[in-house]
C-alpha cells in the first residue's frame, strides 16, 4: 500500500493528518516572501511539521483509505499498522526515510524523529498554478559627461560706432518698461476677476448652506436607520479530547465531572462510528492546545489528545 500517497492527499484539504502508532504530520499556512538577496518572489504555501506525540486513531486516514481502496475500516487500519512497522524497521536500521512529496524522517543522536520538508509541492490549494518568480535586478548605468577641446578661432573684433550703440540701447530700454508696465496691468485684471468669480460663488455656497440649515432645523424628511452591531466570535479550531465514548450517559457523567474541576469542557455530537467525545476546551491557536494538553497529561489524563477542526 502506498501510504505516502494517501497522506499527501488529505494534506491538500486537512491541517492534521495522523498515522495512527507512529505520529502526525500539522500544516501552517505562510504568506508570500520575498528574499532580497535572491530577488526571488514566492506564493503563499504549506509550511509541513511532524510531531511523534500525536499517536491515537482520530479515523481520518484509514476512513481514506477504506474508500479509495474499497474496502472495510478493519482492513484499512490493519495495512496502516503493517506499514508503520516498516517504517520503524527502517528507522533502526537504516537511520532513515524517505517520504515521496512530503520529506524525510530521520533520527538524532537522541533516538527522536526529525523531520525535514520538502519544498514541494506546495500542498496550500489556494496557491494552486502559482509559481515562484526570479526578478532580476536592476542595473543603473552612470551617465559621464565627456568635454570635446574645441579648437579656437582666431577672434573677429567688430567696433562699432558711438552713436548707433546709444540708439539701440535707448530702444531696448523702452521695449522692456513697455513690456512690465502691460505685465502689471495684466496681472491686476486678472487677480480682480478672480476675486470677483470667488465671492460670487462663496455667496451660492452660502445660501444653499443657510437654506438646508433651516430645513434642517424643522423636519427630518428620512431618519436614519438603526444600527446593529455585530460581534464576530473568535474561532476555536484546536481541541484537547478527554475521551469517546460508547454510551451517552458515560460521555455526560465525564462532561459534569470535568465541568466540575474547574475545565471550560464540550460536548460534541456522534461522530463517524457512533462515539460521544468530550472536550476538556477548545483553544484559538495550537500552541495553546498543545500547552493544555501537555499539561492534563501530566496531571489529569495521559491519553488526552488533539483534535483540530472547526466546530
Amino acid at each position: 500500500m502506498n501510504l505516502e500517497l494517501y497522506i499527501s492527499q488529505l494534506l491538500y484539504r486537512y491541517q492534521c493528518v495522523t498515522i495512527p502508532g507512529f505520529g502526525a504530520f500539522l500544516t501552517e499556512i505562510q504568506s508570500a516572501q520575498w528574499h532580497e538577496n535572491t530577488n526571488g518572489f514566492y506564493p503563499p504555501k504549506k509550511l509541513i511539521s511532524f510531531n511523534s506525540f500525536l499517536k491515537n486513531n482520530d479515523g481520518l486516514l484509514a476512513n481514506h483509505i477504506s474508500q479509495n481502496e474499497k474496502s472495510t475500516y478493519e482492513t484499512a487500519v490493519a495495512s496502516i499498522e503493517i506499514e508503520v512497522t516498516k517504517w520503524k524497521n527502517a528507522l533502526q536500521f537504516e537511520n532513515t526515510i524517505a517520504l515521496k512529496n512530503i520529506g524525510e524522517l530521520s533520527l538524532n543522536s537522541e533516538k527522536n524523529i526529525v523531520f525535514s520538508p520538502y519544498e514541494q509541492p506546495n500542498y496550500l490549494s489556494n496557491s494552486f498554478g502559482l509559481s515562484s518568480i526570479i526578478a532580476p535586478s536592476i542595473k543603473r548605468e552612470v551617465l559621464q559627461h565627456v568635454f570635446e577641446t574645441v579648437e579656437e578661432d582666431e577672434v573677429i573684433q567688430l567696433i562699432a560706432e558711438k552713436n548707433s550703440g546709444r540708439t539701440y540701447l535707448k530702444y531696448a530700454a523702452i521695449i522692456v518698461l513697455s513690456l512690465s508696465f502691460t505685465g502689471i496691468m495684466g496681472i491686476k485684471l486678472y487677480q480682480d476677476k478672480v476675486a470677483s468669480d470667488t465671492l460670487i460663488v462663496e455667496k451660492a455656497v452660502q445660501e444653499q448652506v443657510q437654506n438646508k440649515i433651516q430645513e434642517a432645523t424643522f423636519f427630518i424628511e428620512s431618519p436614519l436607520p438603526s444600527v446593529t452591531l455585530t460581534v464576530k466570535e473568535e474561532k476555536m479550531p484546536y481541541h484537547v479530547v478527554a475521551g469517546s465514548f460508547r454510551l451517552e450517559e458515560n460521555a455526560e457523567r465525564i462532561y459534569q465531572k470535568l465541568s466540575n474541576e474547574g475545565f471550560k469542557a464540550r460536548r460534541l455530537a456522534p461522530n463517524n462510528h457512533g462515539l460521544f467525545p468530550v472536550l476538556y476546551g477548545s483553544y484559538p491557536t495550537f500552541e495553546e492546545a498543545q500547552k493544555a494538553r501537555v499539561e492534563i497529561q501530566k496531571t489529569q489524563n495521559p491519553d488526552a489528545w488533539l483534535l483540530i477542526e472547526e466546530i
